[in-house]
């Protein structure tokens, strides 16, 4: 469903979970909203961010 689109996802992975070092679970679950709406504005389209959402449900085995 989804085409790889990071040359280094590895890295990105990486620096994500960096960010969450030392956070408790509700300052990373915090970190992880602010992340989503910054990246959702850098998308900048709802119609993209929305197959986003599709997409990461069906990861996630949760129903469409």
């Amino acid at each position: 469903f989804l085409s790889p689109n990071l040359s280094n996802a590895d890295d990105v992975y990486a620096d994500i979970l960096a960010a969450h070092e030392g956070l408790d679970k509700a300052a990373s679950d915090a970190l992880n909203a602010r992340l989503l709406l910054v990246l959702a504005n850098h998308i900048g389209d709802r119609e993209v961010i929305l197959q986003a959402l599709v997409a990461a449900k069906l990861a996630g085995g949760s129903p469409s």
